[in-house]
C-alpha cells in the first residue's frame, strides 16, 4: 500500500481482487491472463419427488462453470441468456482501437466467477485546481448468477486517495446497462457509444468539480451534509428533519463522526481543492468508503463501492453538492 504523509492509501478495489493485464492487447488475451476464459452453461433445474421420479423444470434453470462445475446461480428464469466472458469483454477491443492511449488495466472475478469485470484506463485526466488529478476508467461488470445486467460504466478515480467518484449527472447516466437476454450479445456490439458518453461526462465533471472546489463551507455545514448523505432509513431522516438529534442512534452518530474525522484530518483532505470546500465534502463520503470503513472482506468492499451502499452514498453526496452549489445552505433544509 502507498502512503501520503503517513496516511495509508489503499489500492483500487478491482486491483486487489483482479489481475494486472496492462501488457494485453486484446480482451481475449486479458481474460486468459486473468483466468476468466471459462465457459458458462445454463441447464433446467431437476426436482426429485418422494416417489423417486424427477421433474425437469421448464421455467427454472441454473448456471455453472464447465471447468470447475461450480454452480453460479440456481434460480434463473427461462429468458435469461448466458453471455460468455469473451463476448462480454470483446466490445473493449473496438474502443481501444478507436481511442488512442486507452489500455487494459485489470480483470478479475468474485464469488468463484459469479461476477466478472474488466477495466480500461483512459489516457487523459480530469484536473481539479492546479494539481488534483482524477484518472478515468471504463469499467465493465457482469454476473452469471441470473441477477443484474451487463454494466459498462465511466468510473473516475481521484489519484491522491484512490476514491471512486462514479456518479450520474441529472441529464446523463454514467453507465450503459444491457440485460441478459437473447439480444444482449448484439447490443454489446453497439456499446462503442460509451465513448461519446465518456467524453461528455469527462468535460462536465471537470467543470463541476472545479466549481465545487471554489465553494466554501463551514464545519457545521460539513457535518450537516455528512448527516444527510449518510441517512440509513426514514426514521433517521425524520429525526434530522424535526431537529431531534438527541434521539439519533449511537451507530449513526459514530458513522458521521468517522466521516467527519476523515474529512477534517486526512492528509488527502488538506489540499487546496478539498479543505473547507464542497468538493472536500464529496470526497469525504467517497474516501470514507474507500479508506476508512471496515468490510467483511474485499469482495464485500467491491460490491459496496461498485454497486451497493458505497455507490448509493456516492450518488447522494453528488446530488447534495449539486443542490448546495445552486442554493447555498438552504439546500440543508430537509423537506
Amino acid at each position: 500500500m502507498e502512503t501520503i504523509n503517513n496516511q495509508i492509501i489503499k489500492p483500487k478495489i478491482w486491483q486487489v481482487l483482479g489481475k494486472t493485464i496492462t501488457k494485453c492487447t486484446s480482451s481475449a488475451e486479458a481474460i486468459q491472463e486473468a483466468g476468466l476464459d471459462f465457459e458458462v452453461l445454463k441447464r433446467p433445474n431437476i426436482h426429485p419427488l418422494p416417489s423417486g421420479k424427477n421433474i425437469i423444470s421448464d421455467n427454472s434453470y441454473f448456471t455453472f462453470r464447465t471447468d470447475t462445475e461450480a454452480i453460479l446461480g440456481d434460480k434463473i428464469g427461462s429468458d435469461y441468456e448466458v453471455v460468455q466472458n469473451i463476448d462480454q469483454f470483446a466490445f473493449f477491443d473496438s474502443i481501444v482501437e478507436n481511442y488512442g492511449g486507452l489500455h487494459y488495466e485489470t480483470a478479475g472475478s468474485i464469488a468463484y466467477g459469479q461476477v466478472t469485470y474488466i477495466t480500461a484506463k483512459l489516457p487523459e485526466h480530469i484536473r481539479v485546481g492546479k494539481s488534483d488529478y482524477i484518472e478515468q476508467y471504463l469499467f465493465l461488470t457482469s454476473s452469471h448468477d441470473g441477477t443484474g445486467s451487463i454494466t459498462i460504466a465511466f468510473t473516475p478515480v481521484r489519484i491522491i486517495c484512490r476514491n471512486t467518484l462514479n456518479a450520474a449527472l441529472n441529464n446523463c447516466s454514467n453507465a450503459i446497462k444491457i440485460r441478459h437476454t437473447a439480444s444482449a450479445a448484439e447490443k454489446l456490439k453497439s456499446a462503442h457509444k460509451m465513448l461519446g458518453l465518456t467524453n461528455q461526462l469527462s468535460t462536465e465533471l471537470e467543470a463541476i468539480f472545479n466549481k465545487w472546489a471554489r465553494v466554501r463551507i463551514t464545519d457545521p455545514e460539513l457535518k450537516r451534509l455528512i448527516q444527510i448523505a449518510m441517512v440509513p432509513n426514514k426514521e433517521t431522516f425524520a429525526l434530522l428533519k424535526t431537529g431531534k438529534e438527541s434521539e439519533l442512534s449511537s451507530q449513526f452518530n459514530n458513522t458521521v463522526s468517522s466521516v467527519l474525522d476523515y474529512s477534517l484530518t486526512s492528509p488527502t483532505q488538506q489540499e487546496a481543492t478539498t479543505k473547507g470546500t464542497l468538493f472536500g465534502f464529496y470526497n469525504s463520503i467517497t474516501g470514507y468508503y474507500q479508506n476508512v470503513r471496515s468490510y467483511k472482506d474485499d469482495e464485500a468492499k467491491f460490491k459496496s463501492l461498485m454497486a451497493g451502499t458505497g455507490l448509493q452514498r456516492n450518488q447522494t453526496a453528488f446530488n447534495l453538492c449539486a443542490d448546495f452549489a445552486e442554493h447555498g445552505n438552504s439546500a440543508l433544509i430537509l423537506n
